[in-house]
């Protein structure tokens, strides 16, 4: 646990009390503050109580007073579609509302640094898509070469659940824009933007509001090297407002639409080999075509991110291109379930939007396609144009005949999951993929994509092969 620095014998009041609310809570009372806790569910509640936290009804006239901050969960609005009733009242009241990555960054370092060799370092990552496996990835070849790490934030552990830092130690952190764009403080030494496509619009208003909540993680006090995906406008935009020239190598491009071999620093992708290049020279090459954990130029993109942060850590090529080698991938992320009678059965359940789907759908050929599910705004539209390799649909849940309609693809609507792995596995040849790529979100008959990913996996493993 990382104690809170800066608010002893103060009352701080936290809002949402689900892993990182109870983390939170925890981490301010071991710092000498005096958490008061408020969940809007009765079962959220309940938890903190039995956790030993008093609960402290936010919502109530004067709930705010004697209060030096509230902390909030990332998944609460503050701002758009409409604020929270607790976060509008601290925010009418003056009281600085901040999240558990601001306070992570301002409570990492403590005085045992000062007997440190080597300081601990924070790599950083965000963007739409690839961001859970660039995170995943960074770790894995940390821990290949026998490096401290950990890994928080969206994935794995809450930020301030971890242990105290050791010499040497890096800890990587994947943050989401509801994550970055609250943080009274974001200070990493290393920070990763993907890629931007269209998420979460409502939350922020847009998307123009979407990538300045990304942006945040460059602005707010600037990481000391920055890896940029520059194959969108707006990664090209954020490149250009951090490098004050183009051989300024504080900044590493990533990218695996073309070739960059004129900046100061680049790593990219073309064909299957990452190259990186520096000053005007290529200095390293990896063929990644091999590498099952990555399949796809998405996967790719995340490969090039990853090299070029450990590479800012100062690990060498060879070292990272062996712990590609290992990577099993993520569950639910391009997943390879099992290969029988010649089928490939892939699990892409986090392929929740448009743009991550597509992705998919261009990593692998002759495909039985799994898709639907509770469909977001914009359609599906945009993926007629990643079909070619589409031998067959079979769409289930609430949009099923949506996506029927819009993508005019051969199909089956199947509703549910049993039957569409069902028919899948049935029509499938040898040299088939049946992937599940959903392009839309759970909700409609899944808790979660975890839930989702988890049940095509069980009915994969109970086929026949």
């Amino acid at each position: 646990m990382i104690p809170v620095q800066g608010y002893e014998g103060q009352k701080v009041a936290v809002l949402g009390l689900g892993r990182s609310g109870l983390a939170t809570a925890a981490a301010l009372r071991a710092g000498g503050a005096e958490p008061l806790c408020w969940d809007d569910s009765p079962e959220g509640r309940a938890r903190a109580e039995e956790a030993g936290f008093a609960c402290h009804d936010l919502t109530k006239p004067g709930a705010f007073e004697g209060v030096a901050a509230l902390i909030t969960s990332p998944g609460i609005p503050h701002l758009y579609p409409t604020p929270n009733k607790a976060i509008a009242a601290a925010m009418a009241a003056g009281v600085p509302v901040d999240n558990d990555i601001g306070l992570f960054f301002r409570s990492w370092a403590s005085p045992e640094w000062d007997d440190f060799d080597t300081m601990p370092r924070v790599v950083a990552v965000t963007g739409s898509n690839g961001k859970s496996t660039t995170t995943a990835l960074i770790h894995h070849i940390l821990q290949s070469v026998g490096r401290p790490t950990q890994m928080a934030g969206n994935i794995g552990r809450g930020v301030l659940d971890i242990d105290p830092a050791c010499d040497g130690e890096v800890v990587v952190l994947e943050l989401s824009s509801y994550q970055t764009e609250l943080a009274r403080a974001l200070t990493p030494d290393i920070a990763v933007f993907t890629n931007l496509s269209p998420d979460h619009l409502d939350r922020h208003g847009g998307l123009g509001g979407y990538f300045a909540a990304k942006r945040r993680l460059f602005s707010e006090g600037g990481p000391d090297r920055a890896v940029i995906g520059v194959d969108e406008p707006e990664g090209a935009f954020l490149a250009n407002q951090i490098a004050t020239a183009p051989e300024d190598d504080r900044l590493i491009r990533v990218s695996v639409s073309r070739k960059l071999g004129d900046w100061g620093w680049s790593v990219f992708a073309r064909k299957g080999f990452l190259s990186e290049w520096r000053k005007g020279r290529q200095v390293a090459s990896i063929d990644l075509r091999d590498v099952t954990g990555l399949p796809g130029a998405h996967n790719h993109q995340n490969a090039c991110a990853a090299y070029a942060a450990t590479r800012a850590l100062g690990l060498a090529p060879r070292q990272i291109e062996a712990a590609f080698q290992s990577f099993a991938g993520l569950p639910h992320r391009s997943q390879t379930i099992a290969e029988k009678g010649g089928v490939r059965y892939v699990n892409d359940s986090k392929a929740t939007n448009v743009d991550s789907a597509a992705k998919a759908l261009d990593a692998f050929r002759n495909i039985r396609w799994i898709a639907g599910g509770l469909g977001k705004e914009g359609g599906v539209g945009a993926l007629k144009e990643h079909l070619a390799h589409v031998r067959k649909a079979y769409f289930i849940g609430h949009s099923a005949r949506d996506f029927a309609l819009e993508l005019g693809v051969e199909h089956e609507i199947c509703e549910t999951m049993e039957r569409a792995v069902e028919l899948a596995a049935a029509e499938a040849e040898a040299g088939d993929t049946v992937l599940l790529a959903p392009a839309a979100a759970s909700f409609d008959q899944y808790p979660n994509f975890e839930k989702r990913g988890a049940h095509f996996i069980e009915l994969v493993e109970a086929l026949a092969g």
